[in-house]
């Protein structure tokens, strides 16, 4: 009960919230953006990072006689196979996306890609946007990760501004709730996971296939992810999951962006993780710890897991709750 009435809490608040206003502040963006010096630089190496890196095959996995994962793009790819071509469940990045568009053609009887939705703006996940595009599919988003998408913005973590993408591989179709579509012989839906990882995360469920992809709002194989910068924090994270079981029943696949397909036990097993450290972490930082306090106590020792950075985890972590502390009830000194 108690464990219920604290989601519950959380949920209405931050629900209460969801509006235009909520979405991130991308004129200041842009306009900052613009007096970068290198960001043009930037554009021009990643340009020729993606030239110079010649497309190979990927490694795939078939999740049924329709769904395939492509995985190393850098993250996974799911291309569901329908009468009149793919419908793609993120692009990988720029650099991989010329691989990902080889390995389908080398592995579908036809890989005209027709649809694409993308979980969340980071590039890793929307960078071959704009290869699929030009090749004529139509691609769907959350609002808030298409005005990412459509503005220069900065990433804190690797210390760089990111260029809008182009036109051609902006969304033009996005939804604020949950939206649904029929594919050939699959119902899909597609819904927001409130400031889970960023602040316009997507699940996407292919309801006849039972195969769930979660974008990062799972992590099974890396530490999990919050972009406090985009919105994302712990309590959104823990909220989002619990969602997320409400959707998946005991044979559903549920595929994070980056990892194994996990079972429902797995991902319930990740849920319950970081539900224990929503409950340390909040209540720590509430009294005025940072994320080096956090790790000194040893709340990364009381889970089954081992971060490759938990210093880091406990720093996005304590941002994440400070930029939430209204909702979740900070000490402000």
């Amino acid at each position: 009960m108690k464990q219920y009435k604290k989601k519950q809490e959380r949920r209405n608040i931050l629900r209460a919230g969801i509006s235009l206003a909520s979405a991130p502040l991308l004129g200041s963006l842009v306009s900052c953006s613009r007096e970068q010096p290198d960001l043009k630089v930037q554009e021009a190496q990643d340009a020729a990072q993606v030239t110079q890196a010649p497309p190979t095959l990927l490694p795939t996995e078939a999740l049924n006689d329709r769904v395939i994962l492509v995985s190393g793009a850098p993250g996974n790819v799911l291309a569901l196979e329908t009468d009149n071509g793919q419908v793609l469940i993120d692009s990988g990045s720029a650099t991989m996306a010329p691989s990902v568009q080889l390995t389908l053609q080398e592995s579908l009887d036809d890989s005209t890609v027709h649809t694409l939705i993308n979980t969340h703006y980071h590039t890793d996940q929307s960078g071959g946007n704009a290869l699929f595009g030009e090749a004529g599919a139509a691609i769907h988003s959350h609002e808030i990760t298409r005005q990412w998408l459509s503005s220069d913005h900065y990433i804190p973590a690797e210390e760089r501004w990111f260029s809008a993408l182009p036109v051609i591989g902006r969304p033009t179709h996005t939804f604020r709730d949950k939206e649904e579509m029929t594919a050939g012989a699959e119902s899909i839906e597609f819904g927001y996971l409130l400031e889970a990882h960023t602040r316009g995360d997507t699940y996407v469920f292919l309801r006849d296939s039972n195969i769930l992809a979660v974008g990062d709002v799972a992590s099974p194989l890396r530490d999990p992810a919050l972009d406090w910068y985009a919105g994302g924090w712990l309590g959104g994270r823990v909220d989002a999951m619990d969602d997320l079981l409400e959707v998946a029943n005991a044979d559903t696949l549920i595929v994070p962006a980056y990892g194994p397909v996990m079972t429902l036990a797995e991902y319930q097993a990740e849920r319950d993780m970081m539900w224990h450290l929503w409950e340390r972490c909040s209540t720590l930082v509430n009294n005025g710890r940072s994320a080096q306090d956090i790790l000194d106590t040893g709340v990364m020792g009381e889970i089954d897991r081992t971060f490759d950075d938990p210093y880091k985890f406990l720093y996005d972590t304590a941002k994440g709750l400070w930029a939430h502390y209204t909702n979740f009830g900070g000490n402000v000194v």
